[in-house]
């Protein structure tokens, strides 16, 4: 009896080893698929971020100057924390101004960012969201999601953003292509450390194509 029973103990034991081994490789797997830069560039920044969250407020002018002056791609991924009022409405409303070109998605991203003080409420962000509508000359239809496929993008970010470990915002990566043997991805710990990171991977993956 007691024979079986500590067989049985073994067995669970293999079993929660086995289910760890499984999520630690599926969370390796799904950086390897994201974490990279686009096809063409061989460094980047990949962002998941919260627009009502301050700290991602305070951060963003840091990464706009980075990638000014670096002129590398910067993928922005939407996580929109549960308990924030109006962060997932203003996720959709910037994949909505996506769709309208020009950039303009980013930039309304950029100026919910700049405005965060001015907007406590939904009615909030409403009023923000029309008046910068108006100001970049783009007419917004009466419902800007009614198929529910811009909340379904920003759901699927939130849960690609689960997958890869995300648990708070803003979190980001410095992601390479692997050229001249340069690490794939380096999480962004301090953003005042953010310049040195682009500059050592941009040597590295220069290094490589030399």
């Amino acid at each position: 009896m007691k024979l079986q029973a500590m067989i049985r103990k073994f067995a669970v034991f293999l079993a929660g080893i086995s289910l760890l081994m499984g999520a630690s490789m599926s969370v390796a797997q799904t950086k390897e698929q994201v974490l990279k830069p686009p096809p063409g560039a061989h460094v980047a920044i990949v962002e998941f971020a919260d627009l009502e969250c301050p700290m991602c407020g305070r951060e963003n002018p840091v990464l706009m100057a980075a990638v000014a002056k670096y002129h590398v791609p910067w993928i922005r991924h939407d996580f929109p924390l549960r308990f924030h009022v109006w962060s997932f409405q203003a996720a959709v409303n910037a994949r909505w101004f996506d769709t309208q070109g020009h950039d303009l998605g980013n930039e309304y991203r950029d100026a919910v960012f700049a405005n965060q003080i001015n907007i406590e409420t939904k009615d909030d962000l409403r009023q923000f969201t029309q008046k910068f509508a108006q100001q970049h000359g783009v007419q917004m239809p009466f419902l800007i999601d009614p198929q529910g496929k811009l909340a379904a993008a920003v759901k699927d970010d939130y849960l690609l953003g689960e997958r890869l470990g995300v648990h708070e915002t803003p979190t980001a990566w410095v992601v390479t292509d692997g050229t001249g043997g340069a690490a794939r991805w380096t999480q962004v710990q301090n953003f005042d450390d953010l310049y040195t990171m682009l500059d050592q991977a941009i040597e590295e993956t220069s290094h490589g194509r030399k």
